[in-house]
């Protein structure tokens, strides 16, 4: 509904419209990773930005401009910072408040009651510390179509359903752009992801400092499923992200920007065109905890995606096998909830 997309104006600020330029102009040498003896991570590497507003913009040659730069950005990064989204600075504060409180460390065995009992379970909380392996403490819930979210403590959920309400804003702003900037009609990607009931699932983390972790990884190599993947976080360092170009990006996301990347599903159907980049998130230089919210916007668990036809040409020959969100989810015998790739093992060699 136009009510739904319509982009809220808050917090503008000034930018550049091609793209925001981390210029530290260092690499920092990580050890002790599970898949690399060193790992090297470069600091001086453009990230771009895009304006939400511009997407929708009265003026037709700005707006023009902006989806024009969208296509360019998933094309060529996969990857960016989004600004002027709508989700306003008390919003963010009210969201980082509440995981603050519920990760108190004096209630850890009250978050037990989250721990994995069956896969229906829509709320799950989990620890891991191991030297291969992840290390952090985790709340997932499904934040739609169903919201599910622990009643404590006091005004954690409130706080999460606001921030969850107006992600789907940006969600379904967003399917419009990307089909816009394709040269489709701008429901296309809604269509082919019925993104009205998609399943979206968020991870709220807490990364732990250095001196209490038993390895230099939080989250080991990975892609996420979903059309897009949305990122905001209280701390800024730890998150890395792999580029075209085989570099590993230090991601710093400027005050009230959402850092967006996309998703398996939407790589399946543009037949590799927009690609889901491979990311990990690095403890070993953490001097605070890091509290980050990833959530992961997936079509319908019952949309079959498969690479559309308007991707495939004698050329560009099908790359992947169509499977149901829901199947995709599961193949890797995870429940929903883990959300766990498997493009891979769809992909046609």
């Amino acid at each position: 509904m136009a009510a739904e997309t319509s982009p809220v104006l808050i917090n503008q600020r000034p930018f550049d419209s091609k793209s925001t330029i981390i210029s530290s102009h260092h690499s920092s040498v990580l050890t002790n990773n599970p898949n690399d003896s060193i790992i090297v991570a470069v600091d001086d590497i453009e990230i771009p930005t895009v304006d939400y507003t511009m997407l929708f913009a009265d003026d037709l040659d700005k707006r023009s401009i902006a989806l024009e730069h969208m296509g360019q950005v998933c094309e060529d990064f996969g990857f960016f910072y989004l600004v002027n989204h709508g989700v306003s600075d008390s919003t963010f504060e009210g969201v980082f408040k509440g995981i603050s409180e519920f990760f108190n460390p004096t209630e850890i065995e009250n978050r037990k009651q989250y721990e994995k009992k069956n896969p229906t379970d829509r709320i799950r909380w989990g620890l891991r510390s191991s030297p291969g392996g992840e290390n952090r403490e985790y709340l997932k819930v499904i934040a739609h179509p169903q919201y599910h979210c622990p009643t404590k403590p006091a005004g954690f959920s409130e706080a999460m359903e606001e921030y969850f309400k107006r992600l789907r804003v940006i969600v379904n702003g967003l399917g419009k752009a990307v089909s816009k900037s394709m040269g489709f009609e701008e429901c296309y990607i809604e269509k082919a992801f019925k993104l009205d009931s998609g399943f979206d699932m968020s991870a709220m983390n807490v990364y732990p400092p250095n001196v209490r972790s038993k390895g230099s990884i939080g989250v080991a190599n990975h892609t996420d499923p979903g059309f897009f993947v949305s990122l905001i976080q209280e701390v800024n360092g730890g998150l890395q992200i792999l580029s075209h170009n085989g570099d590993w990006i230090n991601v710093y996301i400027p005050p009230n920007a959402i850092f967006i990347n996309l998703g398996d599903q939407l790589e399946i159907l543009t037949n590799g065109k927009y690609k889901s980049h491979v990311h990990r998130v690095v403890v070993d230089n953490n001097k605070v905890q890091r509290i980050t919210v990833a959530t992961l916007h997936g079509p319908s668990l019952d949309s079959f995606v498969c690479p559309a036809p308007e991707f495939i040409d004698e050329y560009h020959p099908p790359a992947y096998r169509g499977m149901t969100y829901k199947q995709s989810l599961e193949a890797n015998g995870d429940d929903e909830i883990d959300a766990q790739s498997c493009i891979e093992q769809i992909r046609i060699e």
